[in-house]
């Protein structure tokens, strides 16, 4: 991954306290992980922000790279790499979720 591409996302991650790098955008997700994360922060009602890696090879390249985690989406709460959509929907059923969002937007 270039720096470029790294810093690029890393102020990504430092400007936003709920940020997905997601298939497509909130309101039209290209892939049904992808959706899953968004039907779950939306049940939240909370404020989150996506990044369309298909809109981006570089971004959809390096995400991988940064988190060392190998599939899209994934998601960042408060700067700390959560997962992917499993960890998010487990993390919602065991209530986790919930607990961790309220505390980055504290």
């Amino acid at each position: 991954m270039s720096p470029e591409t790294k810093a690029k996302i890393d102020s990504l991650i430092e400007q936003n306290k709920i940020l997905v790098f997601m298939k497509g955008t909130k309101l039209m997700p290209q892939c049904g992980f992808s959706n899953n994360v968004v039907q779950i922060l939306n049940m939240l009602g909370t404020p989150y922000e996506t990044i369309d890696v298909l809109a981006d090879s570089e971004i959809r390249q390096g995400i991988k790279e940064y988190s060392s985690w190998p599939t899209i989406p994934q998601i960042y709460i408060n700067g700390e790499f959560v997962g992917g959509s499993d960890i998010l929907i487990k993390m919602y059923q065991d209530g986790n979720l919930q607990e961790t969002v309220a505390v980055a937007l504290a």
